[in-house]
C-alpha cells in the first residue's frame, strides 16, 4: 500500500480516527493489526518472515535481560546471525552465487550453483536493523527487555516506518506505545501539513523528473553531455524528494497519533563538504552504522589508518545495504574516498583561514554538490555497464558549448516544456522553503498555522501531481 495512493489516504483516515475513538487498552492492538494489514497488501507471505524475526528478538531482549553476564553475549549473537541470515538469503543469496559462478566460469571449472526466484520482501533492510537495535540495546543496557510480546510486535511493524524507516531506536519508540495519547488538534494539523508536504515532493516532483531520468539511464549513449548532466542532477532531487518525501509522510502520520518519530533528513544539499552531508542525509541509517558498527570497530580511538580503515567499512556496509549489486558497492566505496580525503586535507590544512569565508563556504557546496550527483549515478544505473555508459557519454562531449534547449530535446523524450517548466518551479519551491522557512522548525516542517500554504500546496498537488503509483525508491531495500 502506497503513500500516494487513495487506498492509503481511505487506509490513514480510518485507522487514525479508529484510534482515538478506542479507549487506551485496545490501541496497541488496533495499530498492530492495521500494520500487519498495511504490510500484507505487498505480499502477503512475507509477514511470516517477520512473525518469525519478531518472535526470536522478542524471547531474545527477555533471556538476554535475565542471563547471567557470560550468556549475555551469545543470546544476542543467535539473534543478530537470526536476523542478519534471513536478510542474506532473501537480499543476497542470488548476488554472492552469480558471483561465485561467474568467477567458476572465469577460472574454468564446470560446476554452477543454482540461482533462486526470490522476491526481495518490502523494506527488509529496514526493519531488521530497528530489530537489532532493539536486542543490542537491552544488551548494553540501555532498554529493558519488552515483556508485551504486541507491544514489541509493534515497535517492528508500526506502519508508518515499517518499509522505508526512519530506523528507530527502542528508546524513543518503544514507551510510547505505552503511554495514553490524548487527541491533540495540534499536532494533527502539523502532522496532516508535514505529511502534505511529502506528498509534495514525491508526486509533483519526484515522480515527474523520473519521466526524464528513467529515459535517459535506459539508453545514454544516445544522448549528449549537457542533458545527461541533466539527467545526473535530476536523478539526485529524485531521490531525495522521493525518500525524504516518505519520510515526512511517515513522521506526519505518526504524529497525527501523537507519536514522535526521529527526524530522517536535515537538508543534505546545503551541506558544504561531505561530511556535514552525511550528517544530514538518512540519518537514522548513518546513526545505526556509528552506533553498531563504526564505533565498536574502535571509532575516532584508533591511529589515523585504522581510523581510515574504519570508515571505508562503514561506507562499504552502507553501499551494501542499499542492494545486492557491485554499483551500490561502488556508489559507497566512492563516498568512503570522499570522506577520508576530506579529512585527511582538514587535518593538514587550516585552509589558510577561509574556513568561515561566504565565498569558501559557496565553493565547498559546489563541490560537494557535484561529488554527490556523480556518486548518484552509480546508484541509479542498472549496472557497471550501464553507469559507465552513462559517464563516458556525459564525459565525451563535455567540452561543446552549452547551446542546446534541452526542454526542447526533453519534449522528444515526453519531457516537454510543460513537464519541464513544472519541474524547475517546484524545485525553487522546494529550495525557498527549505532555505527559508524550513531550519526554524522543528520535525522537517514549515510554518506553524498557515493555510494559504498548505493549500497552495495542495493545488499543486492536486493538478500537477504524477498519480502513476509509483514506488517509492527505497521500498527496494
Amino acid at each position: 500500500m502506497l503513500f500516494n495512493s487513495i487506498d492509503f489516504l481511505l487506509f490513514f483516515l480510518v485507522v487514525t480516527t479508529a484510534y482515538f475513538a478506542l479507549p487506551h487498552k485496545f490501541r496497541w492492538l488496533l495499530l498492530l493489526i492495521s500494520s500487519c494489514y498495511f504490510y500484507a497488501a505487498f505480499v502477503p507471505i512475507y509477514i511470516l518472515i517477520l512473525f518469525v524475526t519478531i518472535v526470536i528478538d522478542y524471547y531474545a531482549g527477555i533471556f538476554i535481560e535475565k542471563a547471567p553476564a557470560h550468556y549475555k553475549k551469545r543470546i544476542l549473537l543467535i539473534s543478530i546471525l537470526a536476523n542478519v541470515g534471513i536478510l542474506m538469503f532473501f537480499k543476497y543469496y542470488n548476488f554472492f552465487i552469480d558471483n561465485i559462478n561467474s568467477a567458476s566460469s572465469y577460472f574454468g571449472a564446470n560446476f554452477s550453483f543454482p540461482l533462486l526466484s526470490i522476491i526481495l520482501p518490502i523494506g527488509l533492510s529496514f526493519h531488521t536493523f530497528q530489530a537489532m537495535s532493539y536486542t543490542i540495546e537491552v544488551y548494553r543496557g540501555n532498554q529493558k527487555a519488552e515483556k508485551h510480546f504486541g507491544i514489541y510486535a509493534l515497535y517492528v511493524m508500526f506502519y508508518p516506518q515499517l518499509v522505508a524507516g526512519p530506523i528507530e531506536r527502542p528508546q524513543n519508540v518503544l514507551h510510547q506505545f505505552h503511554e495514553k495519547k490524548r487527541f491533540d488538534a495540534e499536532k494533527l494539523w502539523v502532522g496532516l501539513r508535514l505529511m502534505l508536504w511529502g506528498l509534495f515532493k514525491k508526486v509533483v516532483i519526484a515522480d515527474r523528473l523520473s519521466l526524464l531520468v528513467d529515459r535517459l539511464f535506459e539508453n545514454p549513449g544516445e544522448y549528449n553531455s549537457p542533458l545527461l548532466i541533466v539527467g545526473a542532477v535530476f536523478f539526485a532531487i529524485q531521490i531525495y524528494c522521493d525518500f525524504s518525501g516518505y519520510s515526512d509522510m511517515a513522521i506526519g502520520a505518526a504524529k497525527t497519533m501523537g507519536f514522535e518519530l526521529m527526524t530522517n533528513f536535515n537538508r543534505p544539499y546545503f551541506a558544504s563538504n561531505i561530511k556535514a552531508f552525511w550528517d544530514r542525509w538518512h540519518i537514522s541509517l548513518s546513526t545505526w552504522f556509528r552506533d553498531y558498527v563504526y564505533i565498536p570497530l574502535g571509532g575516532n580511538r584508533v591511529n589515523e589508518y585504522r581510523l581510515y580503515l574504519n570508515f571505508f567499512i562503514v561506507f562499504i556496509l552502507s553501499g551494501f545495504w542499499h542492494g545486492a549489486n557491485w554499483t551500490f558497492i561502488v556508489w559507497g566505496s566512492l563516498h568512503a574516498i570522499y570522506v577520508l580525503l576530506n579529512m585527511f586535507i582538514v587535518k593538514r590544512f587550516d585552509w589558510f583561514g577561509l574556513k568561515d569565508n561566504m565565498m569558501f563556504k559557496f565553493a565547498g557546496w559546489i563541490f560537494t554538490f557535484c561529488l554527490v550527483v556523480f556518486a548518484w549515478i552509480f546508484f541509479r544505473a542498472s549496472s557497471m555497464d550501464n553507469a559507465m555508459e552513462y559517464i563516458s557519454s556525459l564525459f565525451a562531449n563535455i567540452y561543446m558549448p552549452l547551446q542546446l534547449k534541452l526542454p526542447q530535446v526533453a519534449d522528444e523524450l515526453g519531457f516537454g516544456y510543460m513537464s519541464y517548466g513544472i519541474s524547475v518551479f517546484s524545485i525553487l519551491i522546494l529550495v525557498l522553503v527549505e532555505l527559508k522557512v524550513q531550519p526554524r522548525f522543528e520535525n522537517n516542517f514549515v510554518l506553524k498555522k498557515d493555510v494559504v500554504f498548505s493549500s497552495v500546496i495542495l493545488l499543486l498537488v492536486m493538478f500537477f501531481g504524477v498519480f502513476q503509483k509509483s514506488s517509492f525508491i527505497y521500498f527496494q531495500f
